[in-house]
């Protein structure tokens, strides 16, 4: 029965797909990119939440977060305060 499934052809896709998957999404622009990384702002050395420390001048996130500078002030409605001087748009209402 394995020498059967053996004997079945092996469907690949071609190079030229496979190569068009992977390079697509680094392709697409868009704002979701650009908040992927953002820069850390005078007078703060550590990053906001959910973002990592690159040990330079930006954080980076594997998720794309709605962020805004707070520039001293209050988060506005809607937004929550996540440090290092950033707000964070609220999703369905909570986080």
């Amino acid at each position: 029965m394995f020498d059967d499934l053996m004997a079945l052809p092996v469907q690949k896709l071609p190079l030229a797909l496979v190569t068009g998957l992977l390079v697509l999404p680094l392709l697409t622009p868009g704002t979701a990119q650009a908040q992927k990384r953002i820069p850390k702002l005078p007078g703060y050395d550590q990053c906001p939440l959910g973002y990592v420390n690159d040990l330079k001048q930006h954080c980076n996130s594997f998720i794309y977060y709605e962020v805004t500078p707070t520039a001293g002030k209050p988060c506005p409605s809607g937004w929550m305060n996540i440090g290092a001087g950033y707000c964070k748009k609220k999703t369905l209402g909570i986080f």
